[in-house]
């Protein structure tokens, strides 16, 4: 063998820049539709609502061929409820943060009344009250909606247990089961006044209970 083919030999095999770039896995591509159907559901419900929203209308908002709505989810109504689960879990993620920060409890108060109007801006009441009314005749959606409510009342109970502990308030008095109860049907009473376009007395109540949970550190 001449030096010259022992030079060839020896380099590696030429490849096109084509070949040597990896083709995108179907896993990421799978991936990237479900979030820009989500995505596109999100905006959807907040926009039009369930009543307005078809799988043309979703795939269209999304990008995507209509097909891929039933391929990845099976139904639109699926859509719509993992989106919303997506969406709760996002915000559970950040309460729960805000919760184990090492902050007096009025303060944690104040940031969680603070999400309650940014939530609102986002869209996320008007998503869970438009599934909400949703299940109200399908006991299958029903039951992924309760299982949303579980969550934020876990989060609310935890939270609220170690209130309890700083403010030293006795168990008979302030059953923490009843104060949580007592702040998701508050929580969820202001946002559905707020997207129904109703503000009446809403600055009044917080700042009634903010001088309330004062009150409990610095005394009547």
């Amino acid at each position: 063998m001449t030096k010259a083919e022992t030079a060839r030999a020896s380099r590696p095999p030429s490849t096109s820049r084509s070949a040597a770039r990896p083709a995108p896995k179907a896993d990421d591509a799978r991936s990237r539709n479900v979030e820009a159907l989500l995505d596109a559901a999100e905006r959807l419900l907040v926009e039009v609502g369930h009543a307005g929203i078809t799988t043309r209308r979703l795939a269209r908002e999304a990008g995507l061929n209509q097909g891929l709505v039933h391929y990845y989810f099976g139904s639109l109504d699926e859509v719509l409820l993992q989106a919303l689960e997506r969406f709760t879990e996002r915000l559970i993620e950040r309460q729960r943060a805000m919760y184990v920060a090492d902050l007096p409890f009025i303060e944690k108060w104040r940031t969680a009344m603070e999400y309650l109007e940014s939530d609102l801006g986002a869209g996320y009441p008007k998503i869970w009250l438009e599934l909400q009314a949703l299940g109200w005749n399908r006991p299958e959606i029903r039951e992924r909606i309760a299982r949303v409510n579980a969550e934020w009342r876990d989060v609310l109970t935890e939270a609220f247990v170690k209130a309890a502990a700083e403010y030293g308030l006795e168990p008979e008095a302030y059953p923490v089961d009843a104060l949580v109860s007592l702040v998701m049907t508050f929580n969820q009473g202001i946002e559905l006044e707020r997207v129904s376009g109703i503000t009446d007395g809403h600055d009044e109540l917080l700042a009634w209970i903010d001088a309330w949970l004062r009150s409990l550190k610095e005394g009547p």
